[in-house]
Formats: structure tokens, C-alpha cells, sequence
């Protein structure tokens, strides 16, 4: 710790959970979680935390900061007596998302179910009325968990008394530190810093720093402990994780629909596939294209009810669907906001439509996709800020991922600023994100009149006509239903987020690509993609144990009958194996990038006989080394 109260992270040996000083109960949750070391970013927060000092913890996603401060504000409170009785809860916990709210949500009554302690978590959101609000608060908790604007709204309406938070509340933590002044809520945390008392501990939790950090430091905290950690730092190589292979493909704007047809249905990227997209029509219009080639996918913004949201995220991270569109509406907001000069009536039409969207929704930062392997930019996002918290998506927990940006002409100058941002070395050649080495121009040219003819179909009218059916049928969903899936919320399971919106059933033809279009070079590049998935164990998605599977009758157990033992991982499976493999690849993950080198170089084993550089090779150079 130097005298400007920053803590510097050196290179020691990994610490156990133990070693922090965690609570016993809190150990014993983690490891029934499958968690036996903290992350750095843990390492270092933890034993902060519990001396009680105030910190400013800056860290990339997926590092664990969620944790970092829900293991100690949990350890505080079951060590803290019970005799006390508090007006207002104890501890406040303010993200900027709904999303991100539940999830934090989730993670916190996890760990305290597994404690098996008594202690009252509650989650506020803008969708509760008043008398809602009221009764969640009443007890009090000792958690809340919201966003800034229902937490003022508490204190507007007398539901929180300021005078009991004064005398109650003992840590105040700030997660995604830097999107709560970018999401509006500066004068709903002025108004509530004056009710925070000057011994309640402040934590600020974020993925970068910008003069939103700085301001809410200055507003809220008093001589913090920042924590700057290596794999947190200035370089330029830490701020995309090295797990995290990156490819780009330039492409005409009018060709992206071919490329990504490519990807998907030659099975050139790993599944599950996150893409990204700066519109909710251009979504809509992704999902009617793949609807005609039998790739099942489902649509996330914010139009839709936050019930629909969440379920949706939790059949993604369940498997039940592979691709997941998303749409980054935080691209398009400068545009709207520039065009919202132009006449009354326009301004009244641009007002009623943002009423439309929720406010507190954000998909790009704070949502935590699970096991997503690949993401997939299909619009460029506007910003190299938001290219990395897009990619932040993927190589989760030091996870290996990829990501695949389609960069048209018109998107050339931010993807220079991105690999500005990057690195890049004397040549301008940047040394992080390459060329995608597995699409040829045979394959996507194969592809062409096919993907160009249901383009054609795909018109406006289309993409507005099946988004209005798309939101009148989650609004019905959510609004009808809410009450029976409350007491029957195995029936939720048989709500369907990726059933088809085109009104015309997809060509039969369509669904699989012959033989006679692929050339030799894209079928080998499959076979590799599909081999790495073996390797990886993602050869039996988790779809097979969803809702059609619970609700089957069992089937005859003669016929499924089995004389093979079952394979376990522990003890010489296939995951094992693949650790235990001479190649140096101790994460099955890194099998990927092995076998599309050995793709590689085998496809041009004549270019190597005859001692010339091989094409591919030259594309593939910039390729960064797998993590030890």
C-alpha cells in the first residue's frame, strides 16, 4: 500500500477462502458451489472489506466481483448480534439494471440457503407499487437489493425513514460503479448521500474507470482504498481476457447476412452463440432470416416485460436454445437523442416510444451469460467501450471464449479504434484480434442465392408486423399467467422464447446445406469445430434435459437398457483426458484453438513440403498463445 492508498497486488501464492477469514458456513456454501479459490480481485477486496475500509475495486467481467463483496457483507452480518433492532435495513446494495439486480439477487439467497442462516434479502424494482414497496420493506430486511430511482422513491414516500438510515444502515456498495450516472441516476444518489452516514462503509464495484467513477468517489467515499490489481491494469493486453481468442471478417454491410448464415449453419463457431445487434428491428429481422434455415433463436431488448427477460436469460443459460440475439440499445441512444430536435410532434412520438422501453434494462454489462463460448458482432457497436463489454460476455471465470466481429465498410473507423485500443504493432497489424481462419470465399459464395433470395423476404413490414405479434404475445404471457406460474412454476418451462414469428413455414430445403455446396476446405473446418465440441463435452446440450424432457413418460427400459458403466470425469473421462493431454492444453477449452492449428497446418501440408508459407499461416500468426 503506497501513500496514495493504492493496493498493489504482488506475485504470491494462491490463498484459499480459509486464509481470508471468511465465516466457516460461507466456506462450506462455496465449495457445495464448486468454488475452492478466490479470484485476485477477491484475494486482495476480501480482507479489506472486513477491516471495514472503503473501497474502490476495478476489475474486468467474469473476475468475480459480485463475490468479492457478497462473501464479506454476509460474513459481517452473521457476526453481527441479533439483539439489534433496526428501523432500516443494514445493508444496500444499488446496480443500474433490473437484470443485474436479480442476478446479484440470486447469487446472495444461494449462499445464504446454503448457510442455512436467517437472514431476509429483498429486491426492489420500479414495477412495484407503492403498498408492494411497503410490504417487501416491512420487518425491515437486512439486505436490499435495487436500483437508485426505487430506493428514492422509498424515501419520497415515507416507506424509508432517513433518520433510520442514518442510525441503521452500515454498508452501502455500488456495483457497475461506472453505468449509474450514465443510466440517469445522479439525483436519486445525491439525495440519498445525504441520509448515508459518514461510518457506513462504501464499496464501489466496476469494470472501468471513467470521470463517473471519480465523481461518485468524491461524492460518497471517504479516502478509499483503490485496488489495482495486474490483470486489472493500464496494459493494454489485460483488457480483453487472453482466454478470449478474437477474429474479425470484413465484409460488405448488404453480405453480413451470408456471413453469419455461414458461421451458424456450417457450424464454424462453438455454440452457445451470443449476437449482438444496435437495433430491435435489425434483431427481429436476424431472427425471421434464421427461421427460414431452421436455426431456432430468440430475441432480448427492452420491450419486452421483465418477466419475459429473465426467463428468457434463464432457458439461455439452460441450454434450451443455442443463439441468443441481443440488442445493444445504449448504441442508438445518442442517435435518438440528436434526431429529438426535429418538431412537437416528432419530440411527443421519440417520448412515447422511450416509454415503451425499460429504462433499467441493459444487456451489454452486469447480465451474467452463462457458458457462452462465442460472440458474434453483427453490427459493430459505436464505441471500443462497447466492444469490450460485449466481448466481456464470453471467457467468463477464465472460461476460453471467442468472439467474431462482422465489420462492414462504413464500421472501418471504430474497428481501427478498437484495435487502436488493443495493440498494435510497427506494421498497424494488431496482435490480439485476427483474421476468422475457417470461412473461405468458396463457402460463403456457395451460400449466396440462397441467403440473398430470404433476404428479399425479409422486408420492413415483416420485421414490424412479426415484433408487434412478438411483444403483444410475451405482455400476454406475463400479464395472464403470472399468477398460475406463481403457484405451478414447473408449467413455466413450457413457455417457448424461440417459437417462430414468420407467418410462412420455412422451404424444407432450406434446413440443411448438400454436399455439393460445401468445398473440401469448409467440411474439414466442420469436422474440427464439431471434434473441439467433443473434446470440450458439449457433444449433449443441456435441451435434453428441459421441459419436453421432464413431462415424457419414461421410456422402455429394455430399449434404453445400457450394459456400459457411466463415465465420470473424476476418474479417467473424457475430461480427464483432455487435461492430461502431451499436447500442453491443460483446459479442455483450449482444444479449440489446437485443433483449428492443426486444421491449418494439415491443409496446406504441401505449401510445408515445399518449404513456402502456407496462406493460412500467415492469417493465423497474430494469434495469441493460450494461458497456462
Amino acid at each position: 500500500m503506497n501513500k496514495e492508498g493504492r493496493v498493489e497486488e504482488e506475485e504470491e501464492e494462491e490463498q484459499t477462502f480459509e486464509e481470508l477469514g471468511l465465516d466457516p458456513r460461507l466456506i462450506r456454501a462455496l465449495t457445495k458451489k464448486s468454488i475452492d479459490k478466490p479470484t485476485p480481485i477477491q484475494r486482495v477486496a476480501i480482507p479489506l472489506i472486513l477491516e471495514g475500509k472503503d473501497v474502490v475495486a476495478r476489475a474486468k467481467t467474469g473476475s468475480g466481483k459480485t463475490f468479492a463483496y457478497l462473501l464479506p457483507l454476509l460474513h459481517k452480518l452473521f457476526t453481527q448480534s441479533s439483539s439489534v433492532k433496526n428501523l432500516a435495513p443494514t445493508a444496500l446494495i444499488l446496480v443500474p439494471t433490473r437484470e443485474l439486480c436479480q442476478q446479484v439477487c440470486s447469487e446472495a439467497n444461494s449462499l445464504i440457503e446454503l448457510c442455512r442462516v436467517q437472514l431476509r434479502l429483498v429486491q426492489l424494482t420500479s414495477s412495484m407499487s407503492v403498498s408492494e414497496l411497503r410490504t417487501t420493506l416491512a420487518g425491515p430486511p437486512e439486505i436490499v437489493i435495487s436500483t437508485p430511482a426505487c430506493i428514492q422513491t422509498c424515501l419520497s414516500n415515507g416507506l424509508i425513514q432517513g433518520k433510520a438510515v442514518q442510525d441503521s444502515l452500515s454498508i452501502l456498495i455500488l456495483d457497475e460503479a461506472d453505468l449509474l450516472l450514465s443510466y440517469g441516476y445522479e439525483d436519486d444518489l445525491k439525495a440519498l448521500t445525504s441520509h448515508v452516514p459518514r461510518r457506513c462503509q462504501c464499496l464501489l464495484m466496476s469494470a472501468t474507470s471513467s470521470s463517473d467513477v471519480e465523481k461518485l468517489k468524491k461524492l460518497i467515499l471517504h479516502n478509499p482504498y483503490i485496488l489495482t490489481l495486474p490483470e486489472v491494469g493500464e496494459t493494454k493486453d489485460d483488457i480483453i481476457p487472453k482466454n478470449v481468442q478474437q477474429f474479425y471478417i470484413s465484409c460488405a454491410a448488404r453480405d453480413k447476412l451470408v456471413h453469419i448464415l455461414a458461421l451458424l449453419k456450417l457450424e464454424l463457431v462453438q455454440k452457445k452463440v451470443l449476437i449482438f445487434t444496435n437495433s430491435i428491428d435489425m434483431s427481429f429481422r436476424l431472427k425471421l432470416f434464421f427461421e427460414q434455415f431452421g436455426i431456432k433463436s430468440a430475441v432480448l431488448n427492452a420491450e419486452l416485460p421483465q418477466s419475459s427477460r429473465l426467463h428468457i436469460l434463464e432457458e439461455f443459460n439452460a441450454g434450451l436454445f443455442d443463439y441468443l440475439i441481443a440488442t445493444d440499445e445504449s448504441q442508438s441512444e445518442g442517435k435518438e437523442q440528436v434526431d429529438d430536435q426535429n418538431g412537437s410532434e416528432r419530440k411527443k412520438s421519440k417520448k412515447h416510444r422511450k416509454h415503451k422501453l425499460d429504462a433499467e434494462f441493459g444487456v451489454v454489462r452486469g447480465i451474467d451469460f452463462k457458458n457462452v463460448h462465442t460472440v458474434i458482432n453483427y453490427e459493430m457497436p459505436q464505441t471500443a467501450a462497447g466492444y469490450v463489454h460485449r466481448i466481456g460476455r464470453t471467457g467468463r471465470a477464465y472460461n476460453t471464449g471467442a468472439s467474431v466481429s462482422l465489420v462492414s465498410d462504413e464500421e472501418t473507423e471504430i474497428f481501427e479504434e478498437i484495435k487502436s485500443l488493443l495493440g498494435e504493432n510497427e506494421d498497424k497489424v494488431s496482435q490480439f484480434i485476427a483474421p476468422f481462419p475457417l470461412l473461405g470465399k468458396n463457402a460463403v459464395e456457395s451460400l449466396r442465392y440462397r441467403a440473398e433470395d430470404v433476404a428479399r423476404s425479409v422486408t420492413k413490414i415483416a420485421v414490424r408486423e412479426s415484433r408487434a405479434q412478438d411483444l403483444r404475445n410475451e405482455i400476454l404471457n406475463s400479464q395472464k399467467l403470472k399468477a398460475h406460474f406463481q403457484d405451478n412454476p414447473k408449467d413455466l418451462d413450457l413457455l417457448k422464447h424461440d417459437k417462430m414469428l414468420s407467418k410462412k413455414a420455412p422451404a424444407s430445403h432450406l434446413r440443411d446445406v448438400p454436399d455439393y455446396l460445401l468445398d473440401p476446405t469448409t467440411q474439414e473446418a466442420s469436422k474440427i469445430v464439431k471434434l473441439a465440441r467433443a473434446a470440450m463435452g458439449n457433444t449433449n446440450p443441456s435441451r435434453g434435459k428441459g421441459s419436453k424432457g421432464r413431462f415424457k413418460r419414461s421410456r422402455d427400459p429394455l430399449k434404453t437398457f445400457s450394459a456400459e458403466a457411466p463415465k465420470r470425469a473424476g476418474k479417467g473421462g473424457m475430461k480427464r483426458k483432455v487435461k492430461d493431454t502431451d499436447n500442453g492444453h491443460k483446459h479442455p477449452g483450449n482444444l479449440f484453438l489446437y485443433f483449428v492449428k492443426e486444421f491449418i497446418y494439415s491443409s496446406n501440408e504441401h505449401c510445408f513440403e515445399k518449404g513456402v508459407d502456407s496462406p493460412f499461416e500467415r492469417r493465423f500468426t497474430t494469434l495469441q498463445e493460450e494461458p497456462e
